[in-house]
């Protein structure tokens, strides 16, 4: 069993690493030849953490990370080669080798995992949301754009080849000014708008203590379980932070939205343990340039915006609907072909340029195709789109949403400062304190 590290020899190392990162932002260092193999590393191997890094076997995978043994048993076994560990500090500390870095583990252990591996220079490859809060997503940006590395938030639908085809169409202005978009997802899929359930003693094969990392103590209990872990706000971030990285990709994409000026929420009922059963969010965007003010309304756990918007009878389980001044765009899914209002159809907008690069596996696999642009990306080929420049400021704007709910009220945002300017209470929201033994010093 791999011991931890210390907290001393934490603090040491991000210090140092700290230390190094003074340059100012030039072009992406350590990439690599078209031909050459990359050594990856993978911080939670079992669940996604097994098909993130699945993605990866043309590469050398020379270290697994993760807690629960049983779990990333599959993942072990398909590649024996691999150096196993349980920390992800020792992992960085024992193993010199390491090129890149995929994170696939709850949403509280995304911040350490992911910082730790850009103050060494990984390329990095992070599991959506980004973060767990609003001040981690801002701080991961920042460092990932001093160190210089390829970075790819996990997000298929951002390399779906008819998605791409929407955003250039949206951007050609084949909408008008945007000036409406609904979002909207069938989750919660797990139990929220609950209380903690009873405790129990952990899993033989799990290291609770690890599991936990920066978040609060607590007693283990079946809410932990995988996947259930989502709806808790010490550990996810309820369905909105779950899926909205998803389902409104394509508006952040497409309209270049960031930095909103205010957002509120009503929903089922807020308690302190877990997100709510449903929630509607919306989130006000000031006017840019040509681009007038937008509104973007946020519907889960059964709640929908109005099929009329559509023209349809009912609405699916996910989609979006941008209302346009030209026109209106209805997409039945978290991605894929729309069609429009007016009767037109993608195909019918031949003439608008492809402006944005096609993985050649995107027509079939948008999530081999993610992986394989974060891959070529580090090897000099391309660019990896969902990299932290944009990820980071689409992951803030989402889990904004989560801070109105837990607020209660109508949030002022300032961007620049980030902060919330008429609700001081919102602080220890925007940026929350971690567990003994995993401040952040960096």
């Amino acid at each position: 069993m791999n011991a931890p590290i210390t907290r001393r020899a934490f603090v040491r190392r991000t210090a140092l690493a700290s230390a190094a990162l003074t340059f100012p932002f030039v072009a992406v260092r350590n990439v690599y030849g078209a031909n050459s193999r990359l050594n990856i590393a993978a911080i939670g191997a079992g669940g996604k953490g097994g098909i993130d890094i699945g993605y990866c076997a043309g590469e050398n995978v020379v270290a697994l990370c993760d807690v629960d043994q049983k779990n990333a048993d599959g993942t072990f076994n398909k590649f024996p080669q691999a150096a196993r560990y349980k920390d992800f500090r020792r992992l960085f500390e024992t193993q010199k080798d390491i090129d890149a870095v995929t994170i696939s583990t709850p949403d509280h252990t995304h911040f350490h995992a992911a910082a730790l591996a850009l103050q060494l220079r990984k390329h990095l490859y992070l599991q959506k949301p980004l973060t767990h809060t609003v001040w981690e997503a801002r701080t991961l940006t920042q460092l990932a754009r001093k160190a210089r590395v390829v970075t790819q938030m996990g997000n298929q639908g951002h390399s779906e080849v008819n998605s791409r085809r929407l955003v250039e169409l949206i951007r050609s202005g084949v909408l008008g000014h945007v000036t409406e978009v609904h979002v909207w997802t069938n989750r919660p899929i797990w139990p929220q708008g609950i209380e903690r359930p009873p405790s129990k003693p952990a899993p033989a094969h799990l290291d609770w203590d690890l599991w936990l990392g920066p978040a609060p103590w607590r007693e283990y209990h079946d809410g932990c379980a995988p996947f259930n872990w989502r709806a808790y706000w010490d550990f996810g971030t309820g369905a909105l932070g779950d899926m909205g990285c998803h389902n409104m990709d394509l508006a952040f994409f497409a309209l270049d939205l960031k930095d909103p000026i205010a957002v509120s929420a009503e929903s089922s009922g807020v308690n302190r343990e877990t997100a709510p059963k449903w929630s509607i969010v919306r989130y006000e965007f000031a006017k840019r340039r040509s681009q007038p003010a937008i509104t973007m309304t946020w519907y889960d756990g059964g709640k929908k915006p109005n099929p009329a918007l559509a023209k349809a009878a009912e609405l699916p389980e996910n989609g979006y609907i941008f209302v346009g001044t030209k026109d209106t765009l209805y997409v039945p899914s978290y991605w894929g072909k729309g069609s429009f209002l007016s009767g037109a159809k993608m195909e019918d907008f031949a003439s608008v340029p492809m402006t944005l690069p096609r993985h050649p596996v995107g027509e079939k696999d948008n999530d081999a195709a993610q992986h394989l642009e974060w891959i070529d990306a580090c090897k000099g080929k391309g660019k990896a789109l969902a990299n932290f420049e944009y990820a980071g400021p689409m992951t803030e704007t989402v889990l904004l949403g989560n801070v109105a709910l837990r607020v209660g009220k109508r949030l002022e945002w300032d961007s620049k400062k980030l902060r919330v300017k008429n609700a001081p209470e919102a602080a220890a929201l925007i940026r929350s304190e971690y567990r003994k033994g995993w401040e952040w010093n960096g």
